[in-house]
């Protein structure tokens, strides 16, 4: 694995940083829920520096269900407060970064009328596992009427709506015909998470120019007025002074405080893992529903169709954060089952997988609460001991993500003596600004921004959103040629890495592109991206046969791809 080259030439943004030594908050960890505060504190126009030892939204945050949802389990924990804001962020996301997230109809079958009233009470009350109980079409009802009082907003989702066995396998004749009923409600996708996260990230940027995010840059320590970094691209070392630092490093957070001389023991995070199926049988079983229902051993688990592909997941198991989390072959297993359980007329198969990945959820540490009932919420420590105080987030997840940053950013400002200046709350994101809702304004859209785009037209509008026309504009303006099969180009790799901060191959495999989830990275494809790349940002040939072996060893190791090496005599 690439830690640091000591060869790189130093990014621009890393040596201001370096040289000034000084901003005003330092905030660690460039989740989705580091990011959302970065901007936020920007728009405040407050000096902020974000940095993270791998890429932006590269932990916790790039192994997500890629659902934004309301989170209806969570009335079963009592947490309606939580409900109450993740349906309200939900909708609230659908307006402000439509070109990202778009309602999901999702489906749950359901094999009983009155399974688990009796043992519902008990786990409401005690948040302990026992035997699981499935829960039947009157439990279900009751929650989905409640969740429809939370998530309604005028209208921008439709109510539930329930259905007899007959009209369920009418819509979805794949169904196991031993199901009872199923109910249809309405939460929402988002497809591109990393790149959402690029577009709350790149207003961050804009929104102020004390506004520095840095990936590849890592806490090690702690001095008497800020911290002390390590750039990874050259192992360099150098210190920043703040007058707060911000631990948003999620499931890692007690970590960091360590490193930064502070024992904490707050998080308790939770392993999920997925898989991602190529299985055209299946993709069409599903008729562009979620399909969503807990299994057996009381998980909830989800089938769900994205990028042409199947996404199932996923699992809640107790996890070790100083542990690489990969997808071990009894989930895939476990995963096997459930579809079975759900389309038992479908088979599936490992030579099926183009992907897997697996993350560790940021919960609160738990004890004995049951890894499905551990809270989703979030709450935030300050630690005043020091000369410089540290707050520390425990907790939050992607729906909550704009709540949850502009929350942590008024701890900030409290403690800066700063008063908010604007609320991001209905403030368009990014791409999102303009973005055409229909197909006549999309062809329009198009006809008007992307002037000889062609074919690239449609993929650029929903890579970026009404961002596209900027990176049209940037691809235009030099001699480009395409890339991995068209899928992308040099004009836009080069965007990536002057734009978007790519500074290794795997950013551009995993990150800026869907090209590893959907399968469609090979050796091959690893070389001539590389080969691109180099030039770019000065690789000489050992730099570049690294970061090749570097994105293998990761797409193997930890996404459950089969890549063989280089040959031998392309390493010499």
């Amino acid at each position: 694995m690439i830690e640091s080259t000591h060869s790189s030439r130093e990014r621009d943004q890393v040596r201001a940083i370096r040289e000034s030594g000084r901003t005003r908050v330092v905030i660690i960890g460039a989740g989705i829920n580091g990011i959302s505060t970065f901007r936020d504190l920007a728009l405040q126009g407050v000096d902020v520096l974000l940095v993270d030892r791998g890429d932006f939204a590269s932990g916790a945050s790039s192994a997500s269900s890629h659902m934004i949802h309301g989170g209806i389990r969570y009335l079963e924990n009592g947490e309606f407060r939580l409900v109450r804001e993740s349906v309200q962020e939900r909708n609230g996301l659908l307006k402000i970064a439509p070109h990202y997230v778009k309602p999901l109809q999702t489906t749950i079958p359901i094999y009983s009328t009155f399974s688990g009233i009796l043992s519902a009470p008990l786990r409401f009350l005690t948040h302990r596992s026992g035997k699981p109980k499935e829960r039947g079409a009157f439990l279900i009802k009751v929650g989905l009427t409640i969740y429809d009082t939370f998530s309604r907003d005028g209208g921008v989702v439709p109510r539930h709506r329930f259905l007899g066995r007959k009209r369920s396998l009418a819509e979805l004749p794949a169904l196991d015909h031993e199901v009872k009923y199923t109910a249809t409600y309405y939460d929402a996708s988002m497809h591109d998470p990393e790149r959402l996260a690029l577009d709350v990230l790149q207003d961050g940027r804009s929104a102020h120019a004390g506004a520095v995010a840095l990936n590849y840059v890592e806490a090690i320590g702690r001095t008497d007025d800020g911290v002390l970094l390590r750039d990874l691209e050259t192992g360099s070392e150098f210190a920043v002074a703040a007058d707060l630092v911000v631990n948003a490093s999620g499931p890692w957070t007690d970590l960091t405080n360590d490193a930064l001389g502070t024992s904490t023991r707050f998080m308790g995070g939770t392993k999920g893992s997925h898989i991602v199926l190529d299985h055209p049988q299946l993709l069409e079983a599903t008729a562009g529903r979620e399909i969503f229902f807990e299994h057996s051993d009381g998980r909830i688990v989800l089938i769900y169709p994205l990028k042409g592909r199947v996404l199932v997941g996923t699992t809640d198991i107790d996890a070790d954060p100083r542990e690489v989390p990969v997808c071990t072959e009894a989930e895939i297993d476990y995963f096997f089952e459930l579809v079975h359980h759900v389309f038992p007329s479908i088979p599936v198969s490992r030579d099926q997988i183009v992907y897997t990945f697996s993350g560790i959820r940021p919960l609160p540490k738990h004890e004995d609460t049951a890894p499905g009932f551990v809270s989703r919420d979030y709450r935030v420590e300050v630690d005043r001991t020091a000369s410089v105080p540290v707050v520390s987030l425990v907790g939050g997840k992607w729906t909550t993500f704009r709540a949850l940053g502009e929350s942590l950013s008024n701890t900030v400002l409290d403690l800066l003596g700063r008063q908010r200046t604007v609320s991001t709350a209905g403030l368009a994101i990014g791409g999102g600004k303009g973005f055409p809702r229909t197909t006549r304004a999309r062809r329009t859209w198009i006809d008007q921004n992307l002037d000889g785009a062609g074919a690239r037209a449609e993929r650029l509008l929903t890579r970026y959103g009404t961002r596209a026309a900027e990176v049209w504009r940037f691809i235009a303006d030099g001699e480009d040629a395409p890339l991995v099969g068209g899928d992308l180009s040099t004009r836009e790799l080069a965007w990536m890495i002057d734009r978007e901060d790519a500074a290794r191959l795997q950013d551009i495999v995993l990150r800026r592109t869907s090209l590893a989830f959907t399968g469609d990275v090979d050796i091959d494809a690893l070389e001539e991206l590389a080969d691109a790349m180099a030039p770019l940002l000065e690789w000489d040939a050992a730099r570049r046969l690294a970061e090749i072996e570097d994105a293998r060893t990761v797409l193997n190791e930890r996404h459950g791809l089969d890549l063989p090496a280089l040959p031998s005599h392309q390493n010499s």
